[in-house]
């Protein structure tokens, strides 16, 4: 059974939008709010690349652009590649037309690089 190319993206926005939710109303920078964890950092000890993602999601929720750059500043840098994917998606798909995002080797090899030096230079300095 095919299901309709939309489905997707209307389905991560009504997740985005219940997450939303619930994130506006629990202030990830205080403690004892149930909200996830990143193991790898506890784990380690040490930032992921996505380490301060909700707290950078929170911020922006109200208004806080500065206090957003400070915890996570490569994920507030790739919002807008992300909300161009994403559109570029819901419109194919609200077409009815399946569409991918084709990234080559040199767009993949960028992309991780990126993430490792995000990764490295925050934990280092």
């Amino acid at each position: 059974m095919l299901r309709h190319p939309a489905a997707a993206p209307l389905g991560l926005l009504a997740a985005g939008l219940a997450a939303a939710g619930y994130l506006y109303t629990r202030n990830p920078h205080l403690p004892g709010q149930a909200l996830p964890f990143c193991p790898w950092r506890r784990l380690t000890g040490l930032q992921c690349p996505g380490c301060g993602g909700t707290r950078m999601v929170w911020d922006l929720m109200h208004g806080d652009l500065l206090a957003a750059w400070h915890d996570n500043a490569a994920l507030l840098l790739a919002l807008p590649f992300v909300a161009a994917w994403y559109l570029a998606r819901l419109r194919h798909g609200l077409a009815g037309r399946h569409w991918k995002l084709r990234l080559g080797p040199r767009a993949v090899t960028a992309i991780l690089a990126a993430a490792v030096l995000w990764a490295v230079g925050r934990n280092v300095l």
